[in-house]
């Protein structure tokens, strides 16, 4: 079924809004925005001069959705509404839409704590950043807790001592818990917390020296001695970056672009201080010059719907965008605030967008010859396996327990350009004999391939089983049943020394089983995708078990609640002892009646 296009753009109109592009069965390929409809759609389908890129997506329409909207603004934020509900494949997509974290100081509180925050800001009291990266974060988190000592701790565990825990031995808290600090030094410690995370950076040390000084002349030298070690800390913070003065609060963006490689590079400037950078890689399907890639992934990132998130005063950029106007009104609508992007060419906004810059081409680079590698390594693996195309999807499973406790598999996914992280997926294995791996395999592989037969995800060209010949016989067993073909199953057998780098294949065939002894550069991606598999399973292994071990026994039990719980293990001092006592001796514990003792025993005496 062919698109007349002639018929279509004779009837549509010149007003503002979107178009959806749909295949042949009604899957959207490609969600855009338009001020003028009729122009903006009949632009994809002249003659010629239409950029290789758009005549593949325009060979694949089949019919054009258009909703049309009373402004430019409105179209651009149902686009933006509609590209992240439908994932057009090809749109420009970020892989993460995670919230960014923030740090959190409680106004609630007289012996406020600073945290880690991440997603919607509900709390009373005062967020910080965003940062990129939990990492930055924690570091951020650690510096503060060093220089001025404001507390970390849950509040369970503050109101709960009875003296001071391990932070204060360390020197990275003054115990306000059990009254070592007065609430007025306290909070004199917080107000400087704030004042650097605010960036009053010139103030806050200034305040610190006068305080060293009065320190010093009241012979009160282990007090100056510690504002002084402060003092050095805050300078080699500044030392360390290129500072502006003011306020500065503003995100720097810059890319590079190298055919359909992309990397958008932003730097987060908060008051007047670098917190932290991320590296971003879209999908570009239609984008042909690094302007168009910046123009779509500044609504892609700061705009969640009609509100924005964690957007800045300020946009700090190295080139001009057509659409620099439309941009800027829909930050500030949804920012309910003005907000600016601004081409920078002087000062210190242009060092940080020099460095932007800079590290953006870096990161293309590295991820290219990174790229380049990894397809050196689907090469050798086809050879190895002497398949007639290369590899696009690869699966494998791990399974992992302690000593059949809590028991796990693991399935990660990889294609040409490695992990595929939102296609892994894990099983909480049920209803088997503890250890018994290759039913916790056959049981695992089950569930994965009923999924995959009703459209959850692609089937694999190789399916990895991390095991000998018994796994493989499983794998090979539920496959059949299944009716899956088209699979490539491939056993990693780790052999007698069970050595990495040792390993052999077991391929099936019709006549059983093949072993290969793999050159080393064919190893390497199975050992990538072996080890990735068996440290997806034991992060989940160890999750599960966890969350076991710290599930109460008492839990459930009609009548038995914290205070109870808490009762009895203080009488009997541990389950152990409490599965061993009667009746008679569980209603010796205060609070414990007749009824509730008789829920207990029957819990821990169930056969």
């Amino acid at each position: 079924m062919s698109f007349d296009a002639k018929v279509f753009l004779k009837n549509l109109t010149s007003r503002p809004g979107i178009y959806q592009m749909l295949d042949g069965e009604g899957a959207v390929l490609y969600v855009g925005k338009a001020k003028n409809l009729r122009k903006r759609v009949s632009s994809y389908f002249r003659s010629s001069g239409l950029a290789p890129k758009t005549a593949a997506l325009v060979k694949r329409i089949v019919n054009v959705d258009v909703t049309v909207t009373e402004t430019e603004l409105e179209a651009l934020l149902l686009e933006q509404n509609l590209i992240k509900q439908l994932r057009p494949p090809f749109n420009i997509l970020l892989r993460d839409d995670k919230s960014y974290p923030h740090i959190f100081f409680a106004t609630n509180d007289p012996w406020p704590r600073i945290t880690f925050h991440r997603g919607t800001k509900r709390k009373k009291g005062s967020y910080y950043g965003p940062f990129p990266s939990v990492h930055a974060v924690r570091e951020s988190m650690s510096f503060l807790q060093k220089t001025f000592r404001v507390r970390q701790c849950e509040d369970s565990f503050f109101k709960n001592r009875s003296r001071p825990c391990l932070q204060y031995q360390i020197e990275r808290c003054n115990a306000p818990c059990v009254g070592l600090i007065s609430e007025e030094n306290y909070q004199r410690d917080v107000r400087h917390t704030r004042m650097f995370l605010e960036g009053k950076n010139q103030p806050l040390m200034k305040e610190l020296e006068a305080v060293m000084d009065k320190a010093s002349a009241n012979l009160d030298f282990e007090e100056a001695a510690l504002i002084r070690d402060q003092i050095i800390a805050m300078r080699q913070v500044q030392a360390e970056q290129i500072v502006e003065s003011g306020n500065g609060n503003l995100d720097v963006i810059a890319g590079a672009m190298e055919g359909d490689d992309v990397c958008v590079h932003l730097l987060y400037i908060r008051h007047g201080r670098i917190l932290g950078s991320r590296s971003f890689y879209p999908k570009v399907p239609l984008a042909t010059s690094l302007e168009e890639v910046i123009a779509e992934f500044i609504p892609r990132n700061y705009l969640k719907g009609n509100i924005a998130t964690d957007v800045p005063k300020e946009i700090a950029l190295g080139i001009d965008l057509a659409e620099k106007a439309l941009l800027e009104e829909a930050l500030t609508v949804a920012a309910q605030r003005k907000v600016l992007i601004k081409n920078v060419s002087r000062g210190t906004r242009k060092k940080w967008l020099e460095l932007a810059s800079r590290t953006a081409e870096q990161n293309l680079s590295g991820r290219l010859a990174a790229s380049a590698s990894t397809l050196k390594r689907y090469e050798k693996l086809q050879q190895t396996l002497g398949l007639s195309e290369m590899p696009e999807r690869m699966e494998c499973f791990d399974i992992s327990h302690s000593s059949g406790e809590a028991t796990v598999a693991s399935c990660v996914v990889f294609n040409r350009e490695g992990p595929l992280k939102s296609d892994y997926r894990r099983f909480n294995i049920e209803g088997i004999t503890g250890g018994d791996d290759y039913a916790a395999m056959e049981q695992a592989l089950q569930r994965r391939y009923k999924r995959l037969q009703k459209g959850e995800a692609k089937l694999p060209d190789i399916l990895f089983i991390d095991g000998g010949k018994g796994q493989l016989h499983i794998a090979q067993r539920v496959l059949e049943e299944l009716g899956v073909i088209g699979v490539n199953l491939v056993g990693i057998a780790k052999g007698t020394s069970r050595k990495a780098g040792l390993e052999s294949l077991l391929l099936t065939t019709v006549d059983g089983e093949q072993e290969i002894i793999p050159e080393q550069a064919g190893l390497l991606l199975i050992q990538q995708i072996r080890d990735e598999a068996h440290r997806f399973a034991i992060t989940g292994h160890r999750q599960r078990r966890d969350r076991k071990r710290r599930t109460s026994a008492l839990e459930g039990v009609a009548g038995v609640g914290p205070k109870r719980r808490r009762e009895l293990l203080r009488y009997f001092g541990g389950v152990g002892a409490m599965e061993k006592a009667s009746t008679a001796d569980l209603m010796k514990v205060p609070s414990i009646n007749k009824k509730v003792a008789e829920a207990i025993y029957s819990s821990f005496h169930k056969g």
